[in-house]
């Protein structure tokens, strides 16, 4: 029985305890008595508002930040694995000689980690510089577990990793043993990762043994509890007060009077610290429109020293919320570019039909604010003329910003309020088509949230990368995927791409540890029975996406006629562009369905 109770000790015994600590930037205080204790195993989720503290309880405990008051012990035992936020290879490293370096660890130790983050032979032997932002994060996280830690510390690692990676990370930590911290605005990959909840709120820090979809509900029922519990209790003050303001002065009364004084002295309310401004986000209205907005014809996209993607044909309509998908460094981003005219197209063209707005978000609108500004300042300034300091002001504050934040400059705000400040200027010049390059990078999960919902809501046209599958899933329409040099719309939903994706990570290294387990007996005859069922299903799906580039191009020239002929209504014309619509949607069903049997 004792070696029992020293096991489970051992296996949840403590790593690190944060207690009592105190921590300011000049005279904000950003921690105050804040206390946790992490212990072996747990996986928790780290979660808060921009500026609450949660990157700085982790400097904290990495030692890159000291504390005004209290103590952190980190335990003997302990080994925290921080992910590294600077590069900390050179430009002319080697992956594996990077890992070999940096961790001291022999070749075969750097290779079966490595594997784990699909990093093989041919990405082992490559300049670490000539690979996408998501396989440089595999590196990091590959060096990161080669020193053995028995806790990851990980601040945003979604922010800026592509899908594939994004998923392969998600598979590693749910098998990982030892214990993690993540900050992150991800609420799915929250969810499917961590089992506990540190919440980072009023300087506080508050730990609770429950996923982050059930403390929410729980805070939440706490909250009503709480208030209900304060109305009675006033209630009850009311009545007592009641009966002491009418005998009390009363000598036949006056012992009954007293004896409710001391119950009125008696009763506690609960004290609720003042809940955190919920995030609402009203896009201005656009005229809504029909047909099509965008039009894209052979073209070319890349740079002069290389070509990133060419024979790119497709049309985007009035309304539609594209999503563009694909892993870093296939070209999504200079996509987006091309579009907005920041580079040039290499080949052929593309045009926006009449009355269209752009509006355009990127990560490097950032670093463009001038410091010098105040918040209203800054968005006075973007807004378009004339917009009245009312509209200004609820703009503001649908993006958390109200009172005195408005007279922050903007050199002291910190990277997601930046977002949020760039995101609610270019929603005040009232675009109906907006380009969005990673909006809810650095957007707390609340305003990534309330800001799908008001995209999703707007009745303009909207394409986008993000990463951030709850984001995508509410916004995302349609689908674009940009892969191995090639654009092309994708005939699926959102979840269809996800459930593909993953059928890649997952099938690649079992499928071929499958095959060389399978005796040579079965595979000849399992083989031909694949070629038998995929041959005609094979045959099906080309004569389907035939007769689908068929009507896309019949649907193509009538969108032609629209456009050439703005002031005449053609009954005939229109009765024959919603049957085109119809049987194009139709046939891709059809496309979808044969495309999941060839899957299965």
């Amino acid at each position: 029985m004792y070696a029992g109770i020293d096991n489970e000790r051992k296996q949840m015994s403590t790593l690190i305890q944060v207690m009592n600590v105190e921590k300011l930037y000049g005279n904000q205080e950003i921690l105050k008595d804040a206390s946790t204790v992490i212990n072996s195993n747990q996986k928790i989720g780290v979660i808060g508002r921009n500026g609450a503290g949660k990157s700085t309880l982790f400097k904290i405990i990495i030692g890159e930040e000291d504390i005004d008051d209290g103590t952190v012990r980190i335990h003997p035992d302990t080994r925290i694995g921080y992910l590294e936020q600077h590069d900390p290879y050179t430009p002319e490293d080697t992956v594996l000689d990077f890992l070999q370096s940096y961790t001291q660890k022999e070749s075969w130790e750097c290779g079966k980690v490595a594997a784990q983050f699909q990093l093989y032979e041919k990405e082992l032997e490559a300049k670490i510089k000539g690979l996408s932002g998501g396989y440089q994060m595999r590196v990091k996280l590959t060096a990161m577990l080669l020193k053995e830690p028995n806790i990851l510390l990980l601040d945003e690692p979604t922010n800026f990793l592509d899908l594939s990676t994004l998923l392969l990370l998600e598979k590693f930590l749910r098998g990982y043993k030892g214990a993690f911290m993540i900050i992150s605005h991800d609420r799915e990959f929250l969810e499917r990762t961590c089992t506990s909840t540190l919440d980072v709120e009023h300087r506080q820090l508050s730990m609770h043994a429950l996923s982050l979809g059930k403390y929410l509900e729980f805070k939440q029922q706490q909250l009503e509890m709480n208030l209900k519990q304060n109305e009675q209790v006033e209630k009850k003050r009311q009545q007592l007060q009641q009966f002491v303001d009418r005998f009390g002065a009363k000598n036949t009364k006056a012992t009954q009077a007293r004896s409710k004084e001391k119950q009125i002295s008696r009763l506690q309310t609960i004290e609720i610290k003042t809940p955190l401004r919920k995030v609402r986000i009203n896009i201005p209205k656009v005229e809504p429109r029909k047909g099509p907005a965008i039009e894209i014809k052979d073209m070319t996209i890349g740079y002069p020293e290389k070509t990133v993607a060419k024979d790119i044909s497709f049309t985007i309509n009035h309304g539609e919320k594209i999503a563009i998908v694909g892993d870093n460094g296939q070209g999504k981003t200079t996509l987006l570019k091309t579009l907005v005219e920041d580079i040039p197209s290499l080949q052929g063209s593309f045009r926006f039909f009449a009355h269209m707005d752009i509006g355009y978000y990127a990560q490097h609108v950032l670093r463009k604010l001038n410091n010098e500004l105040s918040i209203y300042e800054y968005l006075d300034s973007i807004a378009i003329e004339n917009t009245p300091r009312e509209k200004i002001l609820q703009m503001a504050g649908s993006f958390l910003f109200r009172d005195d934040d408005l007279n922050k400059k903007i050199s002291v705000l910190s990277g997601g309020e930046k977002a949020r400040l760039c995101m609610a200027g270019l929603l005040l010049q009232k675009h109906n088509c907006l380009f969005l390059d990673e909006p809810s990078n650095h957007l707390d999960f609340e305003t990534v949230e309330a800001l799908a919902d008001a995209l999703r809501h707007f009745e303009g046209t909207v394409l986008f990368v993000s990463h951030n599958r709850a984001f995508a899933r509410v916004v995302a329409t349609g689908i674009v995927e940009v892969k191995q040099g090639e654009v092309r719309r994708y005939y699926g939903n959102y979840d269809n791409y996800l459930e593909d994706l993953e059928r890649q990570i997952d099938g690649k290294p079992q499928d071929s540890a499958q095959e060389k387990e399978l005796p040579k007996t079965s595979k000849p005859q399992k083989k031909q029975i694949d070629i038998h069922a995929h041959r005609a299903l094979q045959k099906r799906l080309r004569k389907l996406e035939k007769q689908i580039a068929d009507t896309e191009q019949q649907k193509k020239d009538l969108f032609q006629w629209f456009e050439d002929n703005p002031t005449i209504y053609d009954e005939e014309k229109t009765q024959h562009y919603q049957q085109v619509t119809e049987e194009l949607d139709h046939l891709e069903e059809q496309w979808l369905e044969i495309q999941e049997e060839l899957s299965s």
